[in-house]
């Protein structure tokens, strides 16, 4: 088994076998980050380019980290500093780009469908970064290795995803991978945020304590203001009473229930200090497996060819471990 697509744009579609390779081979690369030198020739000579419209910090660096864990050469490029500011357009933008032969190009933009719109025109591999409302394929698939480390499984799981499921891209993309291994999602939320759809998705429901009793993982999502052209709640605090998740609604999950959150983490609005930075938090370990993903990732779609121990490269990679979970 192997990742077949040439690009990644979003989790839709893409087979359990392919993400469980996808987070096989994250997990496997772990190691390299562990190590006194945290460099390996896999993708020496190669040259990665970000392309982001968007602010970003952890999404941003750590494929920067990635890139150049593997040895590549990265260039990271934002639309404010770049032709851009002065009316150029993405496609051009891009194109220009593409004209300089990078070996991968990672797209962050706030229109739905950008990297689709760009992997249909330009020939080297596109990486979503993040597309608007729509998808944010490499933070779904880090919260896939998150939830399997601390888990221990990835099947028969009941998952809240709460918050702003609206305008939420990590809520799509998870609600994608989750499903397609047979999750039961409840999507949490005042009814502003709940799309029409949602209920397609999963269990939709108004109460935080309802929607967090006898869960295994909790996501939690951020309130998107810069993606809202209207007053989706009354008030912060009345928010922040109904929906922050504190100690007291943790009470009705898991004993062993896990939290995520992609950040950044709005404090005693959409998550407690006590328990974002609590004993079931494991934020600070999807940013670690952020840059595994990413490494995961970009060696997929740059080389375009399974790990193989017998490669002159095998004696620095980590072998490649496979569990269903």
């Amino acid at each position: 088994m192997a990742f077949a697509s040439r690009h990644l744009l979003g989790l839709e579609g893409i087979s359990a076998e392919e993400l469980l390779y996808v987070v096989d081979t994250a997990e496997s690369f772990k190691e390299i980050s562990e190590r006194d030198i945290k460099k390996v020739p896999a993708l020496r000579g190669k040259t990665v380019v970000s392309l982001f419209y968007e602010a970003s910090t952890r999404t941003r660096m750590s494929f920067e980290i990635a890139a150049k864990r593997l040895s590549a050469d990265f260039v990271s490029l934002s639309a404010s500093v770049s032709s851009a500011s002065k009316g150029e357009t993405l496609l051009d933008t891009a194109r220009n780009i593409a004209a300089m032969r990078p070996d991968c190009l990672v797209v962050r933009h706030g229109a739905a469908g950008a990297a689709f719109f760009l992997a249909e025109r330009l020939d080297c591999p596109i990486v979503n970064a993040g597309d608007g409302s729509h998808e944010h394929p490499t933070q779904a698939l880090l919260d896939l290795l998150t939830i399997r480390e601390h888990v221990g499984r990835l099947s028969n799981l009941k998952v809240a995803i709460i918050g702003d499921v609206l305008h939420s891209r990590v809520a799509r993309s998870n609600l994608h991978a989750l499903r397609t291994f047979g999750a039961e999602v409840r999507l949490v939320g005042p009814p502003t945020f709940l799309p029409p759809e949602a209920r397609n998705w999963g269990h939709v429901c108004y109460n935080l304590a309802e929607g967090v009793r006898d869960v295994d993982v909790i996501i939690m999502l951020r309130i998107q203001r810069e993606r809202q052209g209207l007053n989706f709640f009354p008030s912060v605090e009345e928010y922040a009473r109904l929906f922050c998740l504190n100690r007291a609604a943790l009470a009705g999950a898991s004993p062993k229930v896990v939290v995520l959150h992609p950040g950044p983490i709005n404090r005693g609005i959409e998550i407690a200090s006590d328990v974002a930075d609590g004993p079931y938090s494991v934020v600070m370990h999807q940013v670690t497996n952020g840059v595994a993903v990413r490494m995961a990732i970009l060696f997929l779609l740059v080389n375009r060819a399974p790990i193989a121990a017998e490669t002159e490269e095998a004696a620095d990679m980590p072998r490649l471990r496979r569990s269903a979970g």
